[in-house]
């Protein structure tokens, strides 16, 4: 009986190694390395697509001027959030990636949106759940569609099996950590197998031109679980996120092939499944009768989709000897950098301060154009003076205590006529931006002094 073949991987980032390191040379982790077979079965057979639909043209070399064109053909879903992630819809043979928490909404989302093209054959393949429970979820959701297969299976070979029988035009799988091919002999989840099956998903999506949604795992650090060539192999990439306390959920892409990687989705948490967030802007300001110091409303942009963010801080005395820096939805670091521009430029002492910053909703924001807001809502709490409900700011700070330009700044303006704001502070670089018949009061200023100037 032949020796089986085995190799060490690293759990972090998939770096394959002969024999058992301490330290990863690749991701610099200690103790990653676990033993894992790679000897493929004799008897298992890779699969073979040829003639699935048609036989595909052999590919050759070609002419780089010579190459035509030509507008991408997608399915067009009925989610408008998810059409704005992907780019403007799926792209027939592409594998999508989407990972999340556990307990988020990734199982729900696409098993409602799975539901909803009812124009295509979809496959949903389920390793997690029977087929009592999914049944179950998609009463809740009120969705009946005629054209929607489940199969509960984790065995790559089986599930190609079906897919040869069936021949959808979609197949969504639930989860890919649970998949287990044949061809590996090691267990379900481990790195080998994440990579063979989805390495067999990807020829299957290529081959026959059939888009491929794969369900994952993130690990503790909040990473998607699985070798780091999971995300290199896969078309797109969406991070499912949210506060499991706050019924909005944000679809954000960290890859994308076919369209820009800067847009988000935004999804709210209902009974009868996720409902799409168009105008959020309305939901992230707080409504409020009074007036309250610490609060100041950015306007943000995510993508093409302008944002109305409320900033809230709170800046209190220090009671313990080192004063305390605690934010939530923002970098630590930049909010480090703008109290030190206030004191070196401003003279406000916050040395001996604590200082609490939130972004209202949960959200996660590292657009800089927040940061004039995040300055006025310190100010805001420092003075113990409310900033009008009615201004918005939009303008970055340098370290020099300058208002500095921002993009896209009459989108940003539009959107704040819209919501109702009378005044919109911005950088004096941006005049050239300014849309001259806005009816909404457009303040700009050069540096930090002169806003607070204004303000208090």
């Amino acid at each position: 009986m032949s020796k089986l073949k085995t190799a060490f991987f690293c759990s972090n980032c998939g770096y394959e190694s002969t024999k058992w390191l301490g330290k990863c040379p690749s991701c610099n982790n200690w103790n990653t390395f676990v033993e894992e077979v790679t000897e493929k079965n004799a008897n298992a057979k890779e699969e073979n697509w040829t003639n699935y639909h048609e036989a595909r043209k052999i590919s050759g070399a070609v002419l780089l001027s010579d190459v035509e064109v030509k507008a991408e053909k997608r399915f067009v879903t009925p989610d408008v959030e998810l059409n704005r992630v992907l780019g403007g819809g799926i792209v027939p043979g592409s594998i999508i990636l989407v990972a999340g928490e556990p307990g988020i909404g990734k199982s729900t989302l696409f098993l409602q949106n799975g539901l909803l093209l009812e124009n295509l054959k979809v496959l949903y393949i389920s390793g997690e759940e029977s087929e009592q429970q999914i049944k179950m979820r998609a009463d809740r959701l009120k969705i009946s569609n005629d054209n929607f297969y489940l199969l509960t299976e984790t065995s790559v070979q089986s599930i190609f099996k079906e897919i040869r029988k069936l021949k959808p035009d979609l197949v969504i799988v639930d989860s890919v950590q649970t998949l287990q091919s044949d061809i590996i002999d090691s267990a379900a989840g481990s790195i080998a197998q994440i990579r063979e099956s989805a390495a067999a998903f990807q020829q299957f999506a290529k081959t026959t031109d059939t888009p491929v949604i794969l369900i994952g795992h993130i690990n503790k650090e909040g990473i998607i679980a699985g070798p780091k060539i999971l995300e290199h192999m896969v078309d797109t990439v969406l991070q499912f996120e949210g506060d499991r306390h706050y019924a909005y959920r944000i679809l954000r892409t960290l890859k994308n092939r076919f369209g820009s990687t800067s847009e988000l989705g935004i999804y709210e948490m209902t009974g009868e499944g996720m409902r799409q967030v168009l105008n959020p802007s309305e939901i992230l300001i707080s409504q409020k009768d009074t007036e309250l110091s610490g609060t100041a409303v950015a306007a943000s942009m995510e993508g093409l989709r302008p944002l109305m963010i409320e900033v809230q801080t709170l800046v209190t005395q220090s009671v313990y000897g080192t004063p305390q820096r605690t934010v939530s939805g923002f970098d630590l670091r930049r909010l480090q950098l703008l109290l030190a521009v206030l004191e070196k430029r401003g003279g406000f002492h916050f040395g001996m301060k604590d200082v609490f910053l939130n972004i209202a909703g949960g959200l996660k924001i590292e657009d800089p154009s927040i940061d004039l807001s995040i300055i006025c809502a310190l100010l805001s709490s420092y003075e113990d003076v409310a900033v009008s409900q009615h201004i918005c700011f939009a303008g970055e700070v340098g370290l020099n205590g300058e208002i500095r330009a921002v993009n896209r700044i009459e989108q940003r303006i539009a959107e704040a006529e819209k919501l109702g704001f009378e005044k919109i502070i911005v950088s004096g670089y941006n005049k050239k931006g300014f849309d001259k018949s806005a009816k909404i009061e457009i303040l700009a200023l050069n540096r930090v002094e002169e806003v607070y100037k204004y303000l208090f």
